[in-house]
């Protein structure tokens, strides 16, 4: 059997395959970036279900427009447009996806070449780097400090040949819980507002916010080829895998629709009915309070055994929200060695190897905190740090 270079090229994701090795109920896994289940609305989504049958009927079970469905689609534009003056979003500028991992993979197979050039975060969300990849772009990634992404590697990596997108993930980034400051956010926008490129602001920890002021967006309602991803992943349920784009470029839009056709039809219509009803009967703003809560909580927990257990060697990010903590081993120690040691120990992390594009070895490690108890972060984090 022949098969096409992209998809030799293309790695399996590498958490997925770790979470097969630490799934294990004895293995203390920070490993995952899953939200708690504690925090899905189980019960108001039952109720939702029926209701929506009830009102909708056969709709629920039908074909649908490739876009999505309306009434969502108007939820989550004035969701914007509340959130931060001068956003403007219509429901026309709102399409649905299958999760926000498959806008990342419409958008790639709109505008990119083999060759073309692809400027992201280093390190980078791995779900976009498996998506890119795809395409067999060049990466040019710059590096990610703690005000941001280095506005002048920004500068020089956008003057390379046929540079397509940029891509970041602005607040809590995955993998790092890095936060980009207001200032740095307007020095990016300045660095890129006058180029010919998609400015890509990925943005599914936005609302989880627990420390510190809501930000503005770097692109979203100043740039026009500005796109803003969401998703209901952390907030509602992952389950539904309901993301969707945002963006007042038409064109571009119209192009993902013919993208998505050949994909998939349309997302879920079922579950966009069932959403929607939910949002529009029960207090999702309380809802998300309750997850900032408990996420601030695990927070602190994992911070606080960290400045316990760990050594003085080993430094960290503190992230503002969001799911993750950025762990460097300024020993230079290889964190895919430590890996397996901590296996042994039965705690789990993921290396930082998948994150980077060109990058093997690296002394750098992702810790999730969202889906462990402050007594079970404790007992893991003591392990790690004997180990470390």
């Amino acid at each position: 059997m022949q098969y096409s270079d992209s998809i030799l090229n293309t790695p399996s994701s590498f958490i997925r395959n770790i979470l097969k090795v630490t799934d294990a109920k004895d293995v203390i896994s920070f490993a995952g970036g899953l939200p708690n289940p504690i925090s899905f609305p189980i019960e108001q989504i039952k109720t939702s279900v029926a209701h929506a049958i009830d009102e909708n009927g056969a709709k629920l079970f039908q074909y649908s427009t490739t876009q999505g469905y309306l009434p969502l689609r108007q939820y989550i534009a004035n969701k914007y447009n509340q959130k931060q003056p001068g956003l403007d979003f219509k429901p026309e500028d709102v399409f649905i996806t299958t999760g926000s991992q498959q806008a990342l993979e419409l958008i790639s197979k709109v505008l990119l070449n083999k060759g073309d050039g692809v400027i992201i975060e280093e390190p980078g969300y791995l779900g976009a780097i498996q998506a890119f990849t795809l395409r067999e772009p060049t990466f040019h990634p710059v590096p990610l400090e703690q005000e941001g992404m280095n506005v002048a590697e920004l500068k020089e990596a956008i003057k390379k040949p046929n540079v397509k997108m940029v891509y970041t993930v602005p607040n809590f980034q995955n993998p790092t819980g890095l936060t980009y400051t207001k200032e740095r956010r307007e020095e990016v926008c300045d660095a890129v507002k006058n180029e010919d490129v998609i400015f890509i602001e990925d943005d599914p920890y936005g609302e989880l916010r627990f420390t510190g002021e809501h930000l503005p967006y770097i692109a979203a309602g100043k740039m026009e080829n500005s796109v803003l991803l969401g998703s209901f992943s952390k907030t509602v349920t992952p389950g539904m895998r309901l993301g969707y784009i945002l963006t007042k470029n038409q064109e571009l839009l119209g192009h993902i629709e013919t993208a998505k056709q050949a994909s998939d039809l349309h997302t879920n219509i079922f579950a966009q009915y069932i959403l929607h009803d939910y949002l529009a009967n029960n207090a999702y703003e309380e809802h998300v309070e309750k997850i900032k809560a408990l996420y601030k909580k695990q927070s602190d927990a994992m911070l606080a055994a960290m400045e316990k257990y760990f050594p003085p060697h080993v430094t960290y990010t503190k992230p503002e929200g969001g799911m993750f903590i950025w762990v460097t081993m300024e020993n230079g120690a290889s964190a895919l060695d430590k890996f397996q040691e901590a296996m042994d120990q039965k705690v789990a992390f993921v290396p930082g190897d998948p994150f980077y594009t060109n990058k093997t070895g690296v002394n750098t490690m992702r810790l999730n905190y969202t889906n462990a108890t402050p007594e079970v972060i404790e007992e893991g984090i003591k392990r790690l740090g004997k180990i470390l």
